[in-house]
């Protein structure tokens, strides 16, 4: 089978053993490519939406947002080439020996010296998180300083330790944001969540067209 022929038969599967899950349209989009993505089916009942997150998402790419990534391995699962389209890049600073310094002399994680390393280019973003708790709980307090103030925020720390407490802490946020309960995450979902809003912000670009043309 060739790989487009694999993703649609996956798909099929997802939407028959997910059956009446309730979800919005578009929503549901977001959530079938965490599952194609985990084979876990419980992000229907664990993800959060804020009323505005989607259509944020899909405005920041359209126009060319950075979009920060807390790993590189985030980073390398999201489509470059249609981001690029609409002019948009992807940055991770986790690897900056700046960061490395930053964080070894003031006794912090990696992940917390990257959300201050990139607060220059935090303004009308899309930060994804999907490793670190300690990113998203630095990126929460540049906000409430009112310091930085990114587009949409995808938050998908995992772990044992202040993964579900960061998230928790997220849905309070007054910026929109996409997040889940409890203690699942990962880069492979965070970039799962970008492709999906990157695949919708196509979509709409090519209904657009052709209801002009």
């Amino acid at each position: 089978m060739q790989p487009n022929e694999i993703e649609k038969l996956s798909f099929s599967i997802i939407e028959e053993e997910a059956g009446d899950h309730g979800l919005p349209e578009k929503q549901w989009m977001i959530v079938r490519r965490m599952i194609h993505t985990s084979a876990d089916f419980d992000y229907i009942q664990s993800v959060k939406f804020h009323q505005d997150s989607i259509h944020t998402g899909l405005q920041a790419i359209q126009s060319g947002q950075t979009i920060i990534t807390d790993t590189q391995m985030a980073m390398s699962g999201i489509r470059k080439k249609s981001l690029e389209k609409y002019g948009g890049r992807l940055k991770c600073f986790m690897s900056d020996e700046n960061v490395a310094q930053k964080a070894l002399h003031g006794k912090i994680t990696r992940a917390s010296a990257a959300v201050d390393y990139a607060q220059d280019f935090m303004n009308g973003s899309i930060y994804a998180v999907g490793n670190a708790p300690t990113a998203l709980i630095r990126l929460l307090e540049l906000i409430e300083q009112n310091k930085v103030k990114p587009a949409l925020i995808l938050g998908f720390p995992v772990g044992f330790v202040n993964a579900a407490e960061s998230k928790e802490a997220l849905c309070h946020c007054k910026v929109p944001y996409i997040t889940n309960t409890g203690r699942k995450g990962g880069s492979n979902i965070v970039a799962a969540v970008v492709n999906a809003l990157i695949i919708m912000a196509e979509d709409d670009a090519t209904k657009s067209k052709t209801y002009f043309e």
